[in-house]
């Protein structure tokens, strides 16, 4: 059963809710506006809170689903994580969209969610703490990711390595605001 929702964890990843919903509800494609990342953060830039909600809640649930599908069928742990991990690398590298996609957080988010709760909430609320004080999404993505998912991994050690995994992809989609963060030129909201 691994293998089958190890594929299907990455085909429901490269689903971009961002791109779906700008042409569901004829706005500018998000690619092509802001920051060019088809996400929620660059939604509520370029389409609107309802719209980058609903790509928030899209992105967090291919990451929960196949989790959820995996702890179901009686899946270990790091199995599901693979698995979880799946699905955030069909956020990043779509294939329905030239592999070009978004940067993870929210479908990591959700995968975390499913493997253990209590990190998921400890990773969201650092991430929306960080937010507040800096209005940088960025910055919250790459204190909460990169600090929060490897010190919670173990929590559950067997999850360690595709957690690892995890965050080494969101940092190294995200180096390019680290750059401009350590330039003092990255976006605030």
């Amino acid at each position: 059963m691994f293998w089958p929702l190890l594929i299907f964890a990455y085909l429901l990843g490269s689903l971009s809710f961002a791109i779906v919903l700008s042409q569901l509800f004829a706005t500018a494609d998000p690619r092509a506006l802001g920051s060019g990342n088809p996400g929620a953060s660059n939604m509520l830039r370029v389409a609107g809170k309802k719209l980058a909600l609903l790509t928030l809640l899209g992105d967090l649930l291919k990451g929960l689903l196949p989790v959820l599908l995996a702890q179901y069928s009686g899946l270990d742990t790091q199995q599901q994580a693979w698995i979880g991990l799946a699905a955030v690398v069909g956020h990043l590298y779509p294939l329905y969209f030239h592999f070009q996609g978004g940067k993870g957080v929210a479908t990591a988010a959700g995968m975390l969610l499913g493997l253990y709760p209590p990190a998921a909430l400890l990773a969201t609320s650092s991430w929306a703490l960080t937010f507040i004080l800096t209005r940088t999404s960025s910055l919250a993505s790459l204190i909460s990711t990169p600090l929060i998912l490897p010190l919670l991994a173990w929590q559950q050690p067997e999850a360690l390595l595709p957690m690892s995994a995890l965050t080494a992809l969101i940092v190294w989609r995200h180096r390019r605001n680290l750059r401009d963060l350590l330039d003092g030129r990255e976006r605030h909201f």
